[in-house]
């Protein structure tokens, strides 16, 4: 009887454990052609909302230095993210685009998806985070 409470106890705190895991996602972007204005990375955990500005689970500004930008996010829970990125060239924090709505800024999705004619799902760029893990997003100018 005390041997099964014991491994009662330890499997609830094994459970609890795992239930408050927390990780970290590190978002390399490459192929940055220049160093004007911001890179937006917004991070999605939410299909429905994918790829919907301003519906964001984290969004963050940063301004590039070079060709690469790095990102961490942190304390994130186990689940499945998408990314959505762009160049904001003259950071009118606007993804600018031409008459038909195709985007005359830089920009990305993670998974490299590279849409045509209409904006992804979020199962074409989405990942399942379960341990602390890095990617690479390259631009598209």
């Amino acid at each position: 009887m005390k041997n099964k409470i014991i491994y009662l106890f330890f499997g609830f705190f094994l459970v609890t454990l795992s239930l408050k895991a927390q990780y970290s996602l590190t978002v390399k972007l490459t192929g940055i052609e220049n160093i004007n204005g911001q890179v937006e990375i917004a991070l999605y955990n939410d299909e429905k909302l994918f790829p919907e500005v301003g519906k964001t689970l984290h969004m963050i500004r940063v301004k590039p230095e070079g060709k690469e930008v790095v990102y961490e996010f942190k304390n994130l829970k186990a689940a499945e993210y998408a990314i959505a990125t762009f160049h904001d060239e003259n950071d009118d924090k606007v993804c600018n685009t031409n008459l038909i709505g195709v985007p005359t800024e830089a920009f990305a999705f993670s998974k490299d998806f590279r849409p045509f004619l209409s904006a992804p799902d979020f199962e074409d760029c989405s990942f399942k985070l379960s341990q602390n893990m890095e990617i690479t997003i390259e631009m598209v100018y």
